[in-house]
């Protein structure tokens, strides 16, 4: 795959060099792609698949703006 450099005007500068697209053009071919329950044979296994997946919601160590590190 070759990068193609694209010149553009830039605040504050004349202009800069900027990386063009990078990806190539296409559907994937498997048809399996995104069937992760097929993937995964176990109950206890998906489970753990999807608290790792979802660990914003199921983490128990996490400081978001919706949980305060130190009570108010």
């Amino acid at each position: 795959m070759t990068y193609q450099l694209e010149k553009k005007s830039a605040p504050g500068r004349d202009e800069v060099e900027v990386l063009g697209p990078t990806f190539e053009e296409g559907k994937p071919e498997d048809d399996e792609m995104g069937r992760w329950r097929q993937k995964i044979a176990s109950r206890a296994d998906r489970l753990k698949y999807l608290e790792t997946a979802e660990r914003y919601w199921y983490g128990k160590e996490w400081y978001g703006s919706e949980k305060r590190k130190t009570p108010a």
